[in-house]
């Protein structure tokens, strides 16, 4: 719903916005870039700390693991959608 709502609205701001599709192109191509760079960090510093739990506590290391591999699939899951949306700024 909300989608329909802004593609109405950028309908009717069509002359304004074709001034700004360079710098939109632009912002979204960072806005990719920034996501698949966050994704990256957070992935990263979620597997650092889960090696370290497990260097703690062997005997937990079935619990740390499946926590791991469930947080980094939401972090993807997140980055994957922020890149979507700034290719959509690239394409519309």
């Amino acid at each position: 719903m909300l989608l329909s709502t802004l593609l109405q609205a950028a309908e009717n701001l069509t002359p304004v916005v074709s001034d700004f599709s360079s710098l939109a192109k632009m912002g979204g191509a960072i806005g990719a870039g920034l996501a698949a760079i966050g994704a990256g960090l957070g992935i990263g510093a979620i597997g650092k700390n889960a090696v370290e739990a497990i260097a703690r506590q062997p005997e937990a290391s079935g619990d740390i693991r499946t926590n791991m591999i469930l947080t980094s699939a939401f972090v993807e899951g997140v980055a994957l959608f922020a890149v979507v949306v700034s290719l959509l700024a690239v394409v519309l």
